[in-house]
Formats: C-alpha cells, structure tokens, sequence
C-alpha cells in the first residue's frame, strides 16, 4: 500500500507510510503548576492560568467530535493532555464519552498527579486505561523549584492512588534537566525497581524557544550509563503504551527504567501521531512551525471536519529538525503547555 491511503483495516498512513494510529488532544493549556520546561516564569504575559483565553478553549463538545472524527479515521489511542486536564471542570465526564466512542479507543491520560489522589478512582471507572505522571524530582525543595512550587508528597500520593485503584504501573514522565536533576537519576531507578514502576527520562527538548537549553540538555545514552553502573539492564522488545520510549528490564526488580530521545534518537520515522491543542490547533509533529485551524472546520459538518484531519494526517512532517549540535530551534516561542505535551 501506498502512502496516503486507508489499509483494509480502515487505518489510514501518511505519505511517508506511516500508519498514524494516535492522538495526543489537550483539553486545556491551564495548570496547578509551572514547570520550568513548560511554562518559562521569565517571560511576560505568560502566568499560571495559561497563555489561552477562556473564550478560545474549545468546547467538550467540539472536542469529542474531533475525538470521534479521528477514530472514524483509523486513530485508535487517544492520550488526553494539558496544561493539566484535572483542572478543567468535567473533565471525567469527557473521558467516560470518548472511551465508549465504536471501535472503542485506548484512552490514556497525561497528568501531573496533584489531583490524582481524588480522581485516581473516577478514572479508572470512566474508562481510562493507563496514566502518564510527571515527576521531575523525588527531593520537595528540587520539585519545588522545577514546578514552581508543587509538593512532591502529593504527586506521590497520587501515584499510590492510581495503584490502588487498579491502573496498570503508570508511566513516570522525568525530564531530565542537567545541573539540576540528573543527580537524582540513580534515585529514580530504584524507585522503578522496588516500586515496580516504569521510569522514562525524556530529553529536553528546546520547546519555549530558550537559545540556552544545551546546558541542561543531557542525551539519553549518558542517562543509561548512570543507571548501568549500580543496575544490570536488559532490553525490552515492546512495552503495552510505550509509544517511543525504549525501555530496559532492571534485573533487581519488576520495574523497567525508558529513555526518550527525541534529540539524540529521534523517532519520526516510525511516529504514528498527531496532535491537537486546547485553542483547535492541530500539527503533524509537536516541533513543526506547521499549524492548522481547526475551528473554522467545526462549524461545518462532520464530513468537513474528517476531511481536514485526513490532510492533517497525510500531509505530517517527514521529521523535525532539530539536532544537539543546534543551539535553537528557531520557531517562535510556544509554551508545550499551549502545544499539548
């Protein structure tokens, strides 16, 4: 098959063929935290409230169509993100909707864990399947400081409760940052070991437009040697919700340790997503210039709105550009909570 066509199992492959199977869909730029990687504090107009007016944050209702158009194209994982999706209002309701869409998704949710010890329950009832939860640091004062004030205690009461309430082992999210919490990386591991958790260290990547993000910038390769000094790693073929991460077995416990690399490794040749932002920005690669309007299209009917995402999805970037011998990337200034993870 060629790409840019629907196979006969009604998945749809973008002309580089690759079957894009995966939605990231933000739900709000809003957050109870701000992360230095996410949100800059240095930059005006920007605050905690988000860098999205109210008034342009797209209904749940146009966010279900999306959902349901998308599916109807072949996506079969939808991973709902922010800013921070627990602070937007019925945002349970929403999940519930989108898990009963035919054929019945994989919803997955992104979250920083601070409202999770409450929800951690009505989620799993609404039918999401796995949770990605950020935790940049096991140290309060270093997770304050990265957070902007966060209490590492509550994300972890909220990891305790999505055990609890029968979530497979989430995924813990820490981007690593050089200087400041790469110290913590040998910590991380023997959490995932005797937690039986899996711990993924994403590269940092030069989102907020920062010309000086190289000097806390650490590839993956350089985090692997750190966990293989204390731990014996062994490759794992594939991980149920791994997207692309690659992770390793550690050989003193259950849990497995992944690396993100989209700077040292990058994977777009086997990427399989797309992405649409809380305002109805839709792109083919979260480091792409490349935007398109949703909100025009969902004034129409459904068919207007299936055919834009189907051009979305056939036209998606070959590859980004940026590499580590770049000092930017040279996109204007986005914050990755207006870009949706």
């Amino acid at each position: 098959m060629r790409g840019g066509e629907f196979g006969s199992s009604g998945m749809i492959r973008d002309t580089y063929n690759r079957t894009i199977s995966y939605l990231r869909l933000s739900v709000t730029d809003r957050c109870n935290l701000r992360c230095q990687y996410c949100v800059p504090r240095n930059l005006p107009g920007v605050t905690t409230e988000g860098v999205t007016r109210k008034a342009e944050v797209l209904s749940y209702e146009d966010l279900f169509r999306l959902a349901r158009e998308s599916v109807g194209l072949g996506i079969r994982k939808i991973r709902v993100t922010g800013g921070e999706p627990l602070v937007r209002p019925g945002i349970v309701e929403f999940l519930e909707r989108i898990a009963r869409l035919e054929p019945g998704p994989q919803v997955v949710l992104t979250t920083n864990g601070i409202l999770l010890k409450k929800l951690a329950v009505p989620l799993r009832e609404a039918g999401v399947k796995r949770l990605n939860i950020s935790l940049d640091s096991l140290d309060d004062k270093t997770f304050k400081s990265i957070t902007g004030g966060g209490d590492v205690n509550t994300v972890l009461g909220g990891i305790d409760a999505a055990q609890r309430a029968g979530f497979p082992a989430p995924q813990i999210n820490v981007v690593v940052l050089r200087g400041i919490n790469d110290h913590e990386i040998p910590a991380f591991a023997k959490m995932a070991s005797s937690m039986g958790l899996n711990v993924r260290f994403i590269e940092y990547m030069p989102i907020t437009g920062d010309s000086g993000w190289k000097q806390h910038y650490m590839p993956s390769h350089e985090v692997l040697e750190r966990i293989a000094q204390e731990h014996r790693l062994t490759p794992v073929e594939s991980v149920d919700g791994a997207g692309p991460a690659k992770y390793l077995k550690l050989d003193d416990g259950p849990g497995m340790v992944g690396v993100i690399s989209p700077i040292s490794d990058h994977f777009c040749a086997s990427c399989n997503r797309i992405r649409i932002s809380a305002d109805g920005q839709a792109r083919g690669c979260l480091l792409s210039e490349e935007t398109t309007d949703l909100k025009p299209y969902l004034e129409r009917d459904d068919e207007a709105v299936r055919e834009i995402l189907k051009s979305i999805i056939l036209h998606k970037p070959e590859r980004h550009k940026v590499t580590e011998s770049e000092t930017s990337h040279g996109q204007g200034w986005v914050p990755m909570s207006a870009i949706g993870g």
